[in-house]
């Protein structure tokens, strides 16, 4: 029978410093990412609203593609690596705990996480997949793309020792299919971990319904969910890690402010980043879901977004996405169907 780690580890509530609510700083490094030699179809994104989204399954993932959503992506990697003081992950195979032979990384994106664990972890090989082409040419001789559908039959020719997955809350249908294919897919005793958000919070009643920023993730949640990629609870991820088989389970919770609200150093700097990423990524997000889902258009989204811009900018507003973080590992006994 699984066993389950009886609590989870949660942040304490984020105290608020009032002593500089004028501050404010923007931070964007350049990126570049070149793409892998496939078939001209894939490369044909379609163009919509000044933005490229992918041509594979169109319109299956509603956040863009392109050069600025790349470089957010990489960002948010950034952010990760602050969270989690310099590591990938938190699950053994990211500690250096595990030795995971073959490792797979599920809506890859940039493919800047695959990248930095094969170079970590040479012996290991990396397989990201992801439904648009958008990583680069030069990697690690032990990683390696695909373009595929993690919600396709999974045709795998060995297991893995290693699932990966990050931030693709309202990007997978079915989530107990999911991780249960992923559950299918590994050797035994190897591990799955999930790297997820959720819709800015407060815990001290500051994000009110009438604000732009809390309208909009209402209208971001009503349009996932007409296309039938609604947000998923996150808290229920632990559950049905447990349910699919998984034992040892354990769930990590963080909070990433939407900006320097935060008096204590660390979480002040997560802030800051994540207002960057927010800011960077906040039109990619309403675009396609109000344009396509809820049938607005696109001057509406804009003006839409330059009201929640301000929004996530003021201090007063102690607003933060969760982040949760929540993995598992596949019993020894369990054989393997991958």
């Amino acid at each position: 029978m699984a066993e389950e780690i009886a609590e989870p580890r949660v942040i304490d509530a984020l105290e608020a410093d009032d002593d500089d609510v004028g501050e404010s700083v923007s931070v964007l490094g350049d990126a570049a990412s070149s793409t892998a030699s496939i078939s001209e179809s894939i490369l044909d994104y379609r163009r919509e609203n000044g933005r490229t989204y992918h041509s594979y399954k169109d319109g299956t993932y509603h956040f863009p593609n392109d050069h600025s959503e790349n470089e957010r992506l990489d960002l948010q990697h950034h952010i990760f690596y602050l969270t989690f003081d310099g590591k990938l992950g938190l699950s053994p195979p990211c500690q250096g705990q595990f030795k995971a032979a073959r490792v797979l990384d599920v809506g890859t994106g940039t493919g800047i996480w695959a990248i930095d664990f094969g170079d970590e972890y040479p012996e290991s090989q990396i397989i990201g997949i992801d439904l648009s082409p958008t990583q680069p040419s030069f990697v690690p001789a032990n990683v390696s793309f695909l373009i595929d559908d993690l919600e396709d039959v999974w045709t795998f020719s060995q297991p893995f020792d290693f699932i990966h997955n990050r931030m693709m809350n309202s990007s997978i249908s079915d989530w107990p299919a999911f991780i249960k294919k992923s559950f299918d897919n590994l050797n035994p005793g190897g591990y799955l971990e999930l790297q997820d958000f959720g819709l800015p919070l407060s815990d001290d009643g500051t994000l009110k319904p009438e604000q732009a920023l809390q309208r909009s993730m209402a209208l971001l949640g009503e349009a996932a969910a007409k296309s039938n990629h609604a947000f998923v609870d996150l808290a229920s991820l632990k559950t049905l890690l447990t349910e699919a088989g998984f034992e040892d389970v354990t769930e990590v919770r963080y909070k990433w402010a939407l900006n320097t609200w935060p008096r204590d150093k660390k979480n002040k700097e997560l802030g800051l980043w994540n207002n960057v990423n927010m800011h960077q990524g906040m039109s990619g997000f309403l675009m396609a879901a109000l344009t396509r889902g809820l049938g607005w258009a696109k001057e509406d989204v804009d003006t839409l977004v330059a009201q929640v811009n301000i929004d996530m900018d003021d201090r007063s507003i102690h607003s933060y996405n969760p982040i949760y973080i929540v993995y598992g590992r596949k019993p020894q006994s369990s054989a393997s169907t991958g």
